[in-house]
């Protein structure tokens, strides 16, 4: 088309440049020569109209074309246009099909990024208002938490002595002293209700034993979805005992095993304590049976000494027997669990038939095996290494704070204070002492919300004593404990779905509330009522453990 158009173009310069009008008639002084002038000029006219008119039927010819070619070309891009489109929604549907397919930890993964990413390294936490809410507010509820404590050693100490009165010594499980765990007895809790975690070590009678099954043993047959437990196999020393006569030979009935008594087997066939604590038909100790029996002993030991006190005493859990609830006339609540548990040989390490923060196990004879204990001396031990004043507490308390103040804002969540204190040991045993100075609270505390942060997303927090290299050998953890592969106390919680998706909302929620919460809590006064109710009791528990004792 462009060709058609410069045509055009010199058609016109010709056309202006030919025409009479532009130049003078300079010789109108030869009238002889006008004749022929005007002849030329007419037939020069003539030859220029005929060549315009065929340049306006080329034109026309032309325009023709191009309208046709446009037409094409619209065409071509319209189905070009129309294929791309069904290639797009293809394309867009065959990766909803693989992501349909796809394993779920990768949908768990995008939770992160949907839910709204948040990095605790860029929280910003001011030093005056954490250093006041510390001082303020954990430093006296510490305070109070070692009066509860007081009062519960010494309620615990009356309740187990009748616990010990209404047994039979010969035939009955025996009750030794028991242990303090958890966040009462390690000083870090920071809210109520004030709630206090002790271990009763029970012992069999003689001529039986227990025998003891580790997930972690050489030949252990424990399912690998039971990881953290184990079987207690109850025994007669008679029938098993290589070195006791009575049990293998038909000699004289005055021999006696020397290490033995005889009288053994007559009682405690009478007895049947197989019927009464192990399971149907086996050997292992059954935890249903073995509660009921405690719980059936806990009612009758406080029977005998609840007029000595003046509160209300409650089982709070039908599952957890040992779950009991104190409550003042003022209306104060004191919650303890009294855990009975199985000691592991002459180790620390104790079978328990409850564990609060995984609801997995529902097999009988599976035992959890707790290390609470070494837990406890584990912190103890690092806190000698620390400075003077060192901030390690306050950055737990701070972290539990906040958990506590999520669950009341957005409901409670899979995710537990034993999982924060065990994000807390792992981060204790990597920093060096120096880093836990009182200056440093807040960076810790980032680094302990990462931390928790990261094994959500790689759904992996390992247990802080089982397999773990950097734990001291001065804590003294069994050698088998030491070289068994790491526990994972996600697994659990990662198995269910929805209770995973659950505590990655929450968590995120929490670091984004989490400036807001520290500036706005405002300090509690501390509660005469309770304090009181707890001087009565101690005073009065006081006297009945001197009484016993006497």
């Amino acid at each position: 088309m462009q060709g058609y158009i410069a045509r055009v173009c010199v058609f016109v310069a010709a056309a202006i440049l030919n025409h009479p009008l532009l130049f003078p008639k300079e010789n109108t002084t030869i009238p002889e020569e006008e004749h022929d002038v005007l002849a030329r000029m007419k037939e020069h006219e003539e030859r220029l109209q005929a060549e315009h008119e065929r340049l306006e039927q080329e034109i026309s010819k032309a325009d023709e074309e191009v309208t046709n070619s446009s037409i094409d070309y619209y065409g071509w891009y319209f189905w070009s246009t129309l294929s791309l489109v069904i290639f797009f929604t293809i394309e867009v549907c065959r990766q909803d099909m693989i992501s349909g397919d796809a394993p779920d930890h990768i949908e768990d993964n995008e939770a992160y990024t949907n839910g709204g990413f948040v990095s605790p390294k860029n929280l910003i936490f001011d030093k005056s208002v954490l250093s006041n809410l510390c001082e303020t507010n954990f430093k006296s509820f510490v305070h109070e938490c070692g009066r509860v404590q007081e009062f519960v050693e010494g309620f615990a100490d009356d309740l187990l002595e009748a616990f010990r009165s209404i047994c039979d010594r010969e035939f009955d499980m025996e009750l030794e002293d028991f242990i303090g765990v958890g966040s009462m007895f390690e000083s870090w809790r920071v809210y109520k209700p004030f709630m206090s975690d002790i271990i009763v070590p029970f012992v069999i009678p003689e001529p039986y034993h227990f025998q003891f099954e580790l997930w972690c043993g050489e030949s252990s047959n424990i399912p690998l979805d039971m990881q953290g437990c184990g079987r207690i196999k109850l025994v007669k020393i008679g029938e098993n005992c290589p070195d006791c006569l009575s049990g293998n030979t038909a000699l004289d009935d005055d021999m006696l095993c020397l290490l033995h008594n005889k009288k053994h087997n007559n009682k405690a066939d009478d007895h049947a304590l197989e019927e009464l604590l192990c399971s149907r038909n086996t050997a292992y100790l059954s935890k249903d049976q073995f509660m009921k029996w405690f719980q059936i002993s806990v009612t009758r030991a406080w029977g005998r000494i609840s007029h000595k006190y003046e509160f209300e005493l409650t089982f709070r859990n039908l599952d957890f027997p040992g779950a009991l609830k104190v409550r003042f006339k003022s209306g104060k609540v004191v919650v303890l669990n009294i855990t009975p548990a199985i000691q592991l040989e002459d180790t620390h390490a104790y079978f328990i038939s409850y564990f609060p923060s995984d609801t997995s196990n529902t097999t009988d004879v599976y035992w959890h095996i707790s290390f609470s204990v070494y837990e406890r001396n584990l912190l103890k031990h690092m806190a000698k290494k620390l400075p003077r004043n060192s901030c390690h507490l306050r950055c737990l308390q701070l972290v539990s704070f906040l958990h506590k103040k999520q669950s009341g804002l957005g409901g409670k969540s899979g995710l537990t204070n034993y999982h924060l204190k065990t994000a807390f040991l792992h981060l204790l045993l990597s920093k060096s002492p120096t880093s836990w100075r009182p200056l440093n609270l807040d960076q810790r505390l980032r680094d302990l919300l990462a931390f928790l942060q990261k094994s959500l997303q790689e759904k992996r927090l390992t247990h802080i004593i089982i397999g773990n290299p950097l734990v001291p050998l001065e804590i003294g953890v069994p050698a088998i404990f030491q070289v068994a592969e790491p526990i994972n106390l996600f697994r659990p919680l990662v198995l269910q779905r929805q209770v995973y998706a659950n505590i990655v909302e929450n968590f995120e929620e929490m670091l984004r509330n989490a400036p807001v919460l520290i500036r706005e809590y405002t300090s509690h006064s501390a509660n005469g009522g309770l304090n009181s109710a707890i001087d009565n009791n101690l005073r009065g528990s006081t006297s009945v453990v001197e009484t016993t004792r006497t």
